[in-house]
């Protein structure tokens, strides 16, 4: 199995992980694993990027597929299963694996563990999705420092939803100096999302940097 890849968690819920990881699968030949999916019927993420007419051979069915669109720990109680993180195993992949995380790093997954303990497993740099809006400076850093402090490599933040370009080089520039880690890429606001969009986004100078 390759080892290579990425962990992609984000600063919070809602920032922008699956929608920048469409991007990455656009650009360069990755597979996709979302290992938690919960609101199956209408946050399929592994389903959206199908849609975006990526092959299905590039992308692994989730371990865990939970109905309601909660946290994890919260969905499985519904469904009366337990998540047990030794047996969310990465798949077998011949090119890079992007991983996709649910929510933030502390997001429960069940009494014990949280989405970080799934990072620590996995051993892939991560790449933190942050929404430019105001608090994202404070999330992304808190986020940030969690991860030092464990001994998680942190290949870097994507800054996403960009509506405003001096707010969002402003934010950019505080994450870079007080986290002490580079911005990767700053995306900005795009209405109405669809295959032709995240293909030109695909194309930009910046997600050269992201090969590995």
């Amino acid at each position: 199995m390759n080892k290579k890849g990425f962990f992609i968690t984000g600063s919070d819920t809602g920032v922008g992980k699956t929608f920048f990881s469409s991007i990455l699968m656009k650009k360069y030949n990755y597979e996709y694993w979302k290992p938690i999916q919960t609101g199956k019927s209408i946050e399929n993420d592994t389903l959206y990027i199908k849609n975006l007419d990526i092959s299905n051979k590039r992308l692994h069915p989730p371990t865990y597929l939970l109905n309601k669109p909660l946290s994890p720990h919260l969905a499985a109680s519904y469904e009366k299963i337990l998540i047990d993180i030794k047996k969310i195993n990465k798949p077998e992949s011949k090119m890079p694996l992007i991983v996709e995380g649910a929510g933030g790093i502390l997001v429960p997954l069940n009494k014990n563990k949280l989405i970080i303990d799934l990072i620590k497993k996995f051993k892939f740099p991560v790449i933190v999705v942050s929404k430019s809006i105001l608090g994202t400076i404070n999330h992304t850093l808190m986020t940030l420092e969690i991860l030092k402090k464990n001994n998680i490599k942190v290949f870097g933040v994507v800054l996403n939803n960009i509506k405003n370009r001096k707010e969002g080089n402003d934010n950019a520039k505080s994450i870079e100096m007080f986290g002490k880690i580079k911005v990767l890429a700053k995306i900005p606001s795009i209405k109405n999302i669809n295959k032709k969009k995240t293909d030109n986004l695909s194309k930009r100078t910046f997600m050269n940097i992201f090969k590995i």
